[in-house]
């Protein structure tokens, strides 16, 4: 049995003249308790005669053979009672437009939940949200402004925002039975990792909303992402700034009734991202070392182009780069330890190029630190390096002799299109170098963080100062860079 106070008996008597169907009379009526709207359509008893308005003598005056009851009850289980036309189920309620009538039964419930598992995903819990036609704010609002001076006259403290509103009525009626069958516990009021969206539409809601759009321009903008003006949000915008008395003249209060029904869009299952983190090493090329003589000059064997198209060798070096990637919407989040291993073995066995280690899920949150090594720790390349001038092995000694190196960058001509111009300090910390030939060698560095390589080796166009090109005094490019390692201990390693 529900019980709706003596107090509420004028609100319901209009609502039902209004034809507003039991569970928008329970909303309007404030009614808070979740389990009266879990009911079915048919079982949630109609008003009865006890809710109906009392009948009037011919003087006009209430009959009163009876005292007044104390409470009004909505009877479970019974359908006696004085029902008018405007209550029965083949009705379309003119404030929801049969949302709370034809959507809350455990047939639709079923049918949202076989299309959940339909799409596969696996969850433990979820939240679900509902999107509805803008005009039922519109309806809400004509509904509000027809009982509102019956709760005046009655000297009830009601506001609007005490109406219980319809997507919390709907998610109350149905959330408990997708939750049974798709056998996981429906959140309320907490997030999930995974979110189950129910919408619907109407076909007549640009007909309901479109005497805002000339009464309240301002609010309603065209956008190259919504599809029409009238969204919920500027809807209830224009709401707020519209007077009573102007709506009043524009929308009729109660809302009329029409003869099409809300209805059901596709269900849509999103879950959140899942972060998978590791690092990364590339194979560094194992360069020929047996010369051979042309012409008088020593060479290596293969030229440069032959060099840098060499197949990789495995030298695998230890601390390799931190590496996270987001897996949008993924149907699957949890992996055991095992099955982890397994996808950083495949990995490893799918490609000669690239190895990877640590792999492991980690949190949104957690990749914040692969970011803050990115600018703030230091990093050590590898990078070919080609020269214009000939030079022999004792012309690189002195490279290692420089420790903490500074240099000033103004901000690369590749990159000015997208960071601003600026003349920005870094710290080259060492270097060493490999002899390969008369023209190219290895160049190690270890720098700060942010550090520009490219425009340290070239000095773009004397952007940066000094570089490679004013310390061996020629002219030098760089062939190859790569990243070996990242001075940070993320993620955390992993024992085998």
């Amino acid at each position: 049995m529900l019980s709706l106070k003596e107090k509420d008996r004028p609100i319901v008597g209009k609502l039902l003249c209004a034809g507003c169907c039991v569970r928008c009379v329970l909303r309007f009526c404030c009614v808070g308790t979740c389990s009266a709207y879990r009911r079915s359509y048919e079982l949630l008893a109609f008003i009865s005669e006890e809710s109906s308005p009392q009948p009037h003598d011919a003087s006009g005056e209430e009959k009163t053979d009876e005292p007044p009851n104390k409470r009004l009850r909505i009877d479970e289980g019974s359908t006696e009672g004085s029902v008018t036309a405007a209550q029965t189920d083949s009705d379309i309620c003119p404030v929801c437009l049969g949302v709370l009538q034809d959507f809350c039964d455990p047939t639709f419930a079923k049918q949202v939940s076989d299309a959940v598992k339909n799409q596969q995903y696996e969850f433990d819990s979820l939240v679900l949200t509902v999107s509805l036609p803008a005009q039922l704010s519109v309806r809400e609002h004509s509904c509000w402004l027809h009982v509102k001076k019956e709760i005046r006259e009655k000297s009830m403290c009601l506001g609007k925002e005490d109406v219980i509103q319809v997507k919390d009525a709907f998610k109350w009626a149905v959330q408990g039975k997708i939750g049974q069958e798709l056998g996981a516990a429906v959140l309320a009021n907490v997030s999930s990792s995974c979110e189950v969206s129910v919408g619907f539409m109407h076909p007549e809601t640009e007909e309901d909303c479109h005497f805002l759009a000339n009464t309240c321009p301002d609010c309603f903008k065209p956008t190259k992402n919504k599809a029409s003006i009238f969204t919920r949000m500027a809807v209830v915008k224009a709401l707020e700034k519209i007077s009573e008395e102007k709506f009043s003249r524009h929308y009729p209060c109660p809302p009329k009734k029409t003869n099409t029904r809300c209805t059901a869009l596709d269900t849509t299952c999103l879950h959140t991202s899942v972060f998978i983190a590791g690092r990364y090493n590339k194979f560094s090329r194992e360069l020929p070392q047996t010369p051979w003589v042309i012409d008088g000059e020593r060479r290596m064997e293969g030229s440069v182009e032959e060099l840098i198209a060499a197949p990789l060798l495995s030298s695998f070096r230890a601390d390799g780069r931190p590496f996270a990637v987001e897996l949008l919407n993924p149907h699957r989040a949890k992996f055991n330890r095992t099955e982890i291993k397994q996808l950083q073995e495949t990995i490893n066995q799918s490609s000669d190029k690239i190895r990877v280690r640590d792999l492991q899920i980690v949190t949104r949150e957690a990749t914040s630190r692969m970011k803050e090594g990115e600018e703030e720790k230091t990093k050590t390349y590898s990078a070919l390096i080609w020269t214009q001038k000939a030079i022999e092995s004792t012309d690189l000694e002195f490279l290692a002799n420089i420790k903490d190196l500074k240099i000033a960058q103004k901000t690369p001509l590749r990159v000015l299109h997208r960071r601003p111009l600026a003349v920005r300090p870094r710290l080259i910390h060492s270097m060493s170098s490999i002899y390969l030939d008369r023209h190219h060698f290895t160049l190690k560095l270890c720098t700060q963080a942010g550090t520009y390589i490219k425009e340290f080796v070239h000095g773009d166009f004397g952007r940066t100062k000094p570089n490679l090109c004013d310390l061996m005094k020629t002219n030098a490019d760089i062939l190859e860079l790569d990243v070996e390692s990242v001075d940070i201990d993320w993620p955390p390693a992993i024992p085998d």
